[in-house]
């Protein structure tokens, strides 16, 4: 090991060679119209960090029914495709891979948050704590789901299914289910958001994983699963998520879906849970490790950290993305990283999206010229 491997060519199986091992962190910025297709804004933001060697997107929700915040982008009609092909299309044109990020809310939605206006569904009815993006600005705060029935299930299904094809057909490499961080998938998983008494409920860890499962498993049939990613975070809280014992349902999880030939396994790592040193013994493919302060790494140091740990292949960084979109070059050149605009994270426009300068931008601008290390 060198301290050059996380910024060099790296072989990734079904990913193709990459120009370094660094993942661009999937992150919600609500750039979309009201009917969820991305605004041309989108293509630009993703090109700027082509750098990667491979961009995760936000979450898209796979239909109306997966919704949940306002102006989160969509991958369901004919004009979504569209949108995410001049996306695909400016990520390529740039030297870039990109992966589509399929994410279902579950009960992580707010009826004024949803174009169809309906309540969330989810697992069980219980409601999250904290609230939705709606539409101007306002925060409605979560409300209690909808139980999913069994046809539900097998309707959100269909709608991965669905929108991963709508994925390929956009330009997409590939695809990557969110199955973390309390969202849908997440919701099955966990001890206090799954309290069913059927199949797909609290009766048994197989009960647990089964729509976990039956997702990965169809979405591998429909796209091939050499083009399928997944996300988890085990024992991550968010949004009120709580699981008393993750290590059991996640090795149960992994033993029916390592054998499929996923394209990876991105797993984020916490305090409570060391997801990393427990399941990568159990994954025989390609694994992303997010880690670090809050489970989101900022420095070389700490992506390199990972890879000499031997408890991933690669390492996705989230935040730093969002005001560098050169982040490979400034780990490189040890560069500073830029400050976040937070206070326009998700504006729905250009201004703390696409206009954070490039490293060599800075430089000019400050009478400096660049060097290399």
């Amino acid at each position: 090991m060198t301290n050059t491997e996380l910024l060099a060519p790296y072989s990734a199986g079904p990913l193709g060679l990459l120009p370094n091992r660094v993942v661009m962190a999937p992150m919600t910025r609500a750039r979309a119209a009201d009917d969820g297709t991305p605004l041309p804004v989108v293509a630009d933001h993703y090109a700027q960090r082509a750098g990667a060697g491979l961009i995760v997107t936000e979450g898209i929700w796979p239909s109306s029914r997966g919704q949940s915040g306002w102006r989160y982008p969509g991958l369901e009609t004919a004009a979504h495709i569209e949108g995410w092909r001049r996306v695909t299309d400016a990520v390529h044109a740039a030297g870039g891979r990109i992966y589509a990020q399929l994410m279902h809310g579950g009960r992580n939605g707010h009826p004024l948050a949803r174009i169809d206006g309906d309540l969330p569904l989810a697992p069980s009815a219980v409601t999250p704590p904290g609230h939705a993006h709606g539409p101007d600005g306002t925060k409605p705060d979560y409300v209690a789901p909808r139980e999913m029935t069994r046809d539900d299930i097998r309707t959100a299904v269909e709608d991965f299914v669905a929108a991963a094809r709508n994925a390929v057909d956009a330009g997409f490499d590939g695809v990557e289910l969110h199955g973390a961080n309390s969202y849908l998938i997440h919701q099955f998983l966990a001890d206090n958001t799954n309290l069913r008494d059927d199949e797909y409920g609290k009766g048994s860890i197989a009960d647990r994983i089964r729509f976990a499962v039956e997702v990965v498993r169809a979405v591998a049939d429909a796209i091939g699963a050499e083009r399928l990613g997944l996300r988890l975070s085990p024992g991550n809280p968010q949004f009120g998520m709580a699981e008393a014992d993750p290590g059991p349902v996640y090795r149960a999880l992994l033993a029916e879906i390592d054998g499929l030939g996923l394209a990876y396994l991105h797993l984020t790592d916490n305090d409570r849970y060391p997801a990393l040193a427990d399941l990568r013994p159990r994954w025989h493919g390609l694994l992303i490790g997010n880690v670090g302060e809050n489970g989101d790494p900022t420095t070389r140091e700490a992506g390199e950290a990972v890879l000499a740990s031997g408890l991933a292949d690669l390492v996705s960084y989230g935040r730093a993305f969002i005001s560098n979109p050169d982040l490979p070059a400034r780990l490189a050149t040890g560069a500073p990283l830029q400050e976040i605009d937070h206070a326009h994270l998700y504006t729905n426009g250009a201004r703390g999206y696409t206009d954070y300068p490039f490293l060599e931008r800075e430089l000019v601008a400050s009478g400096q010229t660049s060097t290399s290390t």
